[in-house]
């Protein structure tokens, strides 16, 4: 078995009072996550990136299409298999065959390998699996040969009679690994297919400020259940809805709520007798790949950024303009993976409501209160003695320290669900 990256904080640190709050709820927390999925079932799948202080542990992202499923522990593959399994049984009962959407990276190396390494999680599953590029750049079909020992080909994906397929292969289910950031493509309109994650929860749609909302429902009710404060695992926000970073409009409305923020936060230090200097996260009300990012320690910083600056926060990928930002709750991260004591930060995936494992995001060259998904970064498997949602052990067996990423990152994934039952889809 892979060892266990050391992690100074899940080892010695303060979060034990959080951990071991968790862990005496088990078998309530259980119980009231299996009514959470009937009531509203959880999306095909999805990543979460944790941030853990030692006092708070809570999400800082969700992603529906996620990448870097080759990042995952090898060991646990099996666990994905199954969760495919029963997720496809839910949502497409009568498929025998999927077609995935995937991102147009065709260069991209490392996200090739997780679309190889999905694909290969899909087939064991006992799926036939074939890949529909939306790239204008892929003519014909192609193979690529990966690092890995492992060949992903890609072909065009093409439509005909209301379903999306390749040549002739057109499956009742398409599996979107696409997060849409520059819109949805005509090719997606009146499909006579299913579409996991529905089209409409791609980035050109989709807000951040919209999922942490219904993520600090869902911890607000989670926490009255089991009589915690639920700042300790969801972090505070506001946003600002029309910002132009270089001409500098909307700048007084992101002043304002930043200042009401920070001072939110500092009184939830002062509370908790917390002697971190409180900071702030401005970041794009939508898009991911950690572009339109920046940490400030005061509200004044944002009246004084400069061009470098205001430049990097106005566009996201694909070149969309930013006119959306929002402002959340700066969590610091105490973990530390190596011998260098490298920063880290777990990002820990599933597929339906079943934790299938993930990693450590590791940046040596970033502080603790910096943004680690940032040109630099590197992963460490996430290597569990026993899987996410798995309390503990046997009776001479230490309790599942990990059991409490599995907790956080289930209500993040119920947030999602709910995001995706508001757009009136059953996903």
């Amino acid at each position: 078995m892979i060892e266990v990256p050391h992690l100074k904080t899940s080892l010695t640190g303060p979060l034990q009072k959080l951990e071991k709050d968790l862990l005496n709820h088990q078998v309530g927390i259980e119980t009231w996550l299996r009514q959470q999925w009937r009531l509203t079932p959880p999306p095909f799948y999805s990543s979460v990136d944790l941030r853990n202080a030692g006092y708070k542990l809570a999400p800082v992202d969700t992603n529906l299409f996620p990448a870097g499923f080759n990042n995952l522990n090898p060991e646990f593959i099996p666990l994905a298999i199954q969760a495919v399994q029963n997720a496809a049984e839910r949502l497409c009962p009568e498929a025998v065959k999927f077609l995935i959407i995937p991102e147009s990276h065709t260069r991209n190396i490392f996200y090739l390998e997780s679309l190889a390494t999905l694909q290969e999680i899909i087939t064991k599953a006992g799926f036939s699996v074939r890949i529909g590029s939306l790239s204008r750049e892929l003519e014909k079909s192609t193979k690529i040969d990966l690092p890995s020992g492992r060949q992903v080909v890609l072909e065009r994906a093409i439509r005909r009679d209301n379903k999306i397929g390749v040549e002739d292969y057109f499956p009742c289910c398409v599996i979107l690994n696409n997060d849409l950031s520059t819109g949805v493509p005509p090719i997606f309109e009146n499909l006579n297919q299913r579409v996991i994650p529905p089209a409409e929860l791609g980035w050109s749609k989709r807000l951040k400020s919209a999922h942490f909302q219904h993520f600090a429902n869902v911890t607000s009710e989670f926490s009255r259940e089991f009589n915690l404060d639920s700042w300790l695992i969801s972090p505070l926000f506001r946003y600002c809805g029309e910002i132009n970073f270089m001409t500098r409009e909307g700048e007084d409305c992101l002043v304002r709520n930043a200042t009401t923020l920070f001072n939110a936060v500092k009184a939830k230090y002062q509370e908790f007798n917390i002697q971190d200097d409180p900071f702030l996260v401005v970041k794009a009300d939508s898009g991911t790949y950690g572009m339109a990012v920046m940490m400030i320690k005061d509200p004044e910083e944002l009246t004084q950024l400069n061009r470098k600056q205001r430049t990097k926060m106005a566009a996201v990928k694909g070149g969309q303009s930013v006119s959306r930002v929002i402002i959340q709750e700066g969590i610091y991260t105490y973990e530390t993976v190596g011998e260098h004591d490298a920063v880290a930060e777990p990002v820990v995936y599933m597929i339906g409501n079943h934790v299938i494992g993930g990693f450590y995001r590791v940046h040596a060259g970033r502080g603790i209160d910096e943004n680690l998904n940032a040109p630099g970064m590197n992963f460490e498997p996430l290597a569990f003695a026993e899987p996410c949602i798995n309390p503990c052990g046997g009776d001479d067996e230490p309790a599942n320290r990990f059991y409490s990423y599995g907790v956080i990152a289930r209500l993040a994934a119920l947030a999602a669900a709910r995001e995706m039952k508001e757009i009136n889809h059953e996903p």
